[in-house]
């Protein structure tokens, strides 16, 4: 399978700046009322934005990279919420199109004493309504890297055409496939979703899946393990949450890298966070240990702040972390403000 091109063999349409990164997937509109409040006798709710594919876009923006997001939104004020969300982190936002047909999808949070309940409101939403010709735009024909997740495919039957599209076909022949195994429990069971997500991420270049994933869906805990599920692809990254991560490349011994320790204050988009600071290793031509330490700490500056969308350091601070020593790296910890001066 392709690996991603160098700079200079990427290109784009005359005129048009070469994109990086194009993240295809749906962003919705995110209800919430305050912390531990349930959702039945809320007064008032916060509104945010939410999406796994633009989370992976914008972190990526903020580190310096060039994304778009590729996706539909309803021609409604939640639609255009969640277009200037996006825009607001940097990623480029012409490959959005607006449905005058569908509504922008919404889900809602409901805080309780077991934990957060999530309801869906995202049957028939414009982004379900996105399909093969989604990628089809000249404009995305320079891409590196195809950005897309497990999520897609569960939207409607168009979405998955999209996805099988994207991962066989091929129609961005420049870009390095992206895939983030991201199984929803609540769209679809483990039973459904398993043999779908291990065909398509097999036919990736790149899979992120988490430990908790692979058991849930194949029945292993163990990289090695997974990697013989998924032969194919070039790059296959087991993360195991608080542990570490596990890259697992075509010919290669596995590599390790423990994650930094930090004061969790929300674990939302930690995920989508690592896979863009993996991508930005691999963009920036870093060799995989420093690709996952990249990853372990644009995920250290999702869960140290609320929201879905951290912001990041600057580049210089990343490089000092990513560039320690061994025995700097694995004792390190970011609770700590002397660790990273």
């Amino acid at each position: 399978m392709p690996t991603a091109p160098r700079p200079d063999q990427a290109s784009a349409p005359a005129g048009l700046p070469s994109i990086e990164v194009a993240a295809v997937g749906e962003t919705m509109v995110v209800l919430c009322p305050a912390p531990g409040e349930p959702l039945e006798r809320a007064e008032r709710v916060a509104v945010s934005v939410g999406g796994a594919e633009s989370n992976v876009a914008g972190y990526l923006a903020r580190l310096g990279h060039l994304t778009t997001w590729v996706s539909r939104v309803g021609d409604d004020p939640f639609g255009r919420a969640v277009v200037r969300h996006v825009a607001a982190a940097g990623v480029r936002v012409d490959q959005v199109c607006v449905d005058p047909a569908a509504p922008t999808g919404l889900y809602v949070k409901d805080p309780g004493p077991e934990g957060t309940a999530v309801h869906y409101y995202r049957a028939g939403s414009a982004a379900a309504r996105m399909d093969p010709a989604t990628l089809a735009d000249p404009a995305l024909a320079g891409a590196r890297v195809l950005h897309l997740s497990g999520i897609t495919p569960v939207l409607s039957a168009s979405c998955r055409a999209l996805v099988e599209h994207a991962v066989t076909d091929r129609p961005l022949a420049q870009a390095m496939v992206s895939f983030d195994v991201n199984h929803r429990a609540r769209l679809w069971s483990a039973e459904q979703a398993a043999p779908v997500l291990r065909d398509l991420a097999n036919r990736c270049d790149l899979v992120f899946v988490g430990q908790d994933e692979a058991e849930t869906l194949w029945g292993t805990t163990d990289p090695t393990a997974v990697r013989e599920l998924l032969p194919d692809p070039e790059t296959v990254v087991v993360k195991d949450g608080s542990v570490g991560a596990t890259a697992l490349v075509r010919d290669a011994e596995p590599v390790f890298v423990p994650a930094p320790r930090v004061t969790v204050v929300e674990p939302v988009g930690a995920g989508d966070a690592f896979a863009a600071g993996y991508l930005a290793g691999l963009l920036r031509g870093l060799d995989p240990v420093r690709r996952l330490r990249l990853g372990h700490l644009v995920a250290a500056q999702a869960l140290t702040s609320s929201g879905d969308n951290a912001p990041v350091p600057p580049w210089a601070w990343f490089e000092k972390l990513i560039d320690a020593p061994d025995d700097a790296w694995s004792p390190l910890d970011l609770t700590d403000p002397g660790a990273t001066t």
